[in-house]
């Protein structure tokens, strides 16, 4: 299946997947087709979704712009260069900074694979990389087309309401939810994200 590399390919995934599950036209009609969510591939991009998980994105951003004012453009040899408390005076916790080192090692002087299935392995080898960021990156850097953070917060409460659930999904029962919605989970993700945006009536985009 192809990549979602534009607004035209994701709007025909999403076609798909409301022949699927027409519940999800209703976010179509209130809030559009969601833009695709810019990444470059690399070691700065796996470093930004590190930085942001489970904190707010206030706070995400100030810590980010902290980090890319000490270390951009992330060149792996800087990363590893800057010590470990140094990363936490900028604002990431003890696991993430040792995050960060970890992932700088891994992208030194290789390339990464280009198939998911090879990427997400590799990914998956760094010490304090999990599933959640995993698929993160696969969805908003790869493109792929079936990428699914069944454990997102924002996701689950999002389907929780489109599909008026007793009560917030957790993360096996999202991953059974959309077992329905491949190869189309990438553009789930993304509807549902536009979704919980407008719950919660934060922009768009």
């Amino acid at each position: 299946m192809k990549r979602l590399a534009t607004q035209h390919e994701l709007s025909q995934a999403i076609e798909q997947l409301i022949a699927v599950e027409p519940r999800f036209a209703a976010i179509v009609a209130r809030h559009g087709i969601p833009p695709l969510r810019p990444g470059e591939p690399g070691l700065k991009s796996l470093l930004r979704i590190v930085t942001d998980q489970l904190i707010s994105l206030k706070a995400g951003e100030a810590i980010w712009n902290r980090l890319d004012h000490r270390l951009g453009p992330f060149e792996p040899h800087a990363v590893l260069a800057c010590p470990e408390p140094e990363l936490r005076a900028l604002g990431l916790s003890g696991a993430k900074a040792r995050t960060f080192h970890a992932a700088a090692r891994a992208f030194a002087g290789r390339p990464f694979p280009v198939s998911d299935a090879e990427l997400a392995e590799s990914l998956l080898a760094i010490p304090g990389i999990g599933p959640w960021t995993v698929s993160i990156y696969l969805l908003t850097v790869a493109r792929a087309p079936d990428a699914w953070p069944a454990a997102d917060l924002a996701l689950q409460r999002a389907a929780m309401d489109l599909l008026s659930l007793p009560a917030k999904p957790g993360a096996l029962e999202m991953t059974a939810l959309a077992e329905p919605w491949r190869p189309f989970r990438s553009a789930a993700a993304l509807l549902l994200w536009s979704h919980y945006r407008g719950l919660k009536n934060m922009p768009q985009g």
